[in-house]
């Protein structure tokens, strides 16, 4: 009979050491999970916008080049950033412009040009709250002087306060010898202003 109680002890003692130590595992699992939850970094509009490798992930078609190309204007008239973000937005941006477009002013000129424009914006307290694109079939494509183009509209929401109006743009894009969709230039709709 000591023989079995002592075997019932063995067991028993074995049972709570066998808890312990998956208490102890499912312990340190948690612990491991929450701070990999604290390690988990929020990345806001101007950082998700600044990640996208354009070099290895281009927009593939008209449409998507001016959605990139929205966001990163959200950025700029709606979002808070650093001086060297403002650049890396500014560089970001350029890279979906033609050759052509790029060519127009120096990198001086450009940068105080869009700072400039962008200062006006914050004076009035006016953001680009949104933007929206047509489908996809409502892109028009046409071929002119050995180049593949493509025309399609854009519908910026602008916002100052609780107060709401609304720009559309008509935006011209041609295909680089490496198959991309570069913005050549766009004009607003209604008043015909070229950029």
């Amino acid at each position: 009979m000591k023989e079995k109680s002592s075997g019932v002890k063995v067991f028993v003692i074995g049972l709570i050491l066998v808890g312990l130590v998956l208490g102890y595992f499912f312990y340190l699992s948690a612990k491991k999970s929450d701070k990999n939850a604290d390690d988990d970094v929020k990345v806001g509009a101007v950082q998700e916008v600044l990640l996208r490798n354009l070099e290895k992930n281009y927009p593939p078609s008209p449409r998507e080049v001016i959605k990139y190309y929205g966001k990163i204007t959200q950025c700029f008239y709606g979002e808070e950033y650093t001086e060297e973000e403002f650049y890396q937005l500014a560089m970001k941006i350029q890279e979906l412009y033609d050759d052509e477009l790029v060519a127009n002013q120096t990198q001086e000129q450009y940068l105080e040009g869009l700072r400039w424009e962008i200062g006006q914006f914050k004076e009035q307290e006016m953001v680009i709250s949104s933007y929206s694109l047509p489908s996809s079939t409502d892109v028009e494509f046409f071929s002119e002087d050995g180049y593949n183009w493509a025309r399609l509209y854009a519908t910026f929401t602008l916002r100052k306060g609780t107060q709401l109006g609304m720009t559309s743009e008509v935006f011209l894009l041609r295909r680089d010898e490496a198959g991309h969709w570069k913005i050549y230039g766009w004009q607003l709709e209604d008043q015909g202003a070229q950029n």
